[in-house]
């Protein structure tokens, strides 16, 4: 789909990660993953660079959406997404984030209209630059370390770990999808699982 014949910005859905060769598959950039799913769902790919990220536009039910992977690196990934909400007028409840999760089985999926970081930086970093934690996140499954959480969450998912996040990347482009097109209580019957 043409970058320019879309519908107005209506929602955004930044998927969360580190930019890089470095990063690329390990379980703190679930949502770069999760990412790459959206774009074989919608058939676009995340490569213009605007607001900081690597964005694609794309139609979901007849909203406009600003897909965007930040590539400030986590910590700062509120400056780009702020940035893109600020100058599409997009309130935050209609800016989805796509993250990794700790707390949740690997292959785990759940959404929610609003709530705290709970010790996710990037998600500190959206709610510092929003200025509020009232925007909707879906959250991938990566397990509790077992080692050092700087080490785990940059290390990489391998054998039926892989497979079940890997699915739940899928799950979670479908959520985000749902969620725009029919609402957060029907995303979360329809997608909420813990593995």
């Amino acid at each position: 789909m043409p970058f320019g014949r879309t519908p107005a910005v209506e929602w955004i859905i930044a998927f969360l990660g580190n930019p890089g060769p470095k990063y690329e598959n390990t379980r703190h950039n679930a949502g770069f993953m999760a990412g790459a799913a959206m774009e074989r769902l919608l058939g676009v790919k995340m490569d213009r660079l605007r607001h900081r990220a690597l964005t694609a536009r794309a139609q979901v039910d007849g909203h406009g959406v600003l897909l965007m992977e930040p590539q400030t690196y986590m910590n700062l990934s509120g400056e780009s997404v702020g940035e893109a909400a600020r100058f599409y007028k997009v309130p935050p409840e209609h800016v989805i984030v796509v993250s990794d999760e700790m707390a949740l089985p690997p292959g785990s999926v759940r959404i929610r209209p609003g709530g705290s970081a709970g010790g996710h930086n990037g998600l500190k970093s959206i709610i510092a630059c929003l200025g509020t934690d009232a925007f909707p996140r879906i959250r991938l499954g990566i397990g509790e370390p077992e080692y050092e959480p700087v080490d785990w969450v940059l290390g990489r998912f391998a054998g039926r770990d892989a497979e079940a996040v890997a699915a739940a990347c899928a799950s979670a482009a479908e959520a985000a999808v749902c969620y725009i097109a029919e609402g957060p209580d029907r995303a979360m019957t329809k997608y909420n699982r813990r593995a």
